[in-house]
C-alpha cells in the first residue's frame, strides 16, 4: 500500500514539473525518456540496460530536438 502511494506522489511531482517548459524543451526531454526506455529495453536483451538506456536517452533528446527544430520551421509552435 505504502508503495502505490509514493508511487503516485512520484508521478504527481514528475508530471507537475513539465507544466512551465517550452516547447523545445518538452520535445527534447520527451524523445530523451522515450529512448532511454527503448534503449533499456534493448540493453536488458543485450545484456546491459545501463548503457542502452545512456545511448538511448542521448539519442532520443537529439531526435527530439531535431524534431522540434522541424515543426519550427514550418511555422508550428
Amino acid at each position: 500500500m505504502i508503495k502505490t502511494v509514493i508511487l503516485v506522489l512520484v508521478a504527481a511531482l514528475l508530471l507537475s514539473g513539465c507544466s512551465g517548459m517550452s516547447y523545445t524543451t518538452q520535445r527534447t526531454l520527451s524523445g530523451g525518456a522515450i529512448g532511454a526506455s527503448g534503449g533499456a529495453l534493448i540493453g536488458w536483451a543485450a545484456g546491459n540496460p545501463a548503457v542502452g538506456a545512456a545511448v538511448g536517452a542521448g539519442a532520443g533528446a537529439a531526435a527530439g530536438y531535431l524534431y522540434d527544430q522541424y515543426q519550427k520551421s514550418r511555422g508550428r509552435p
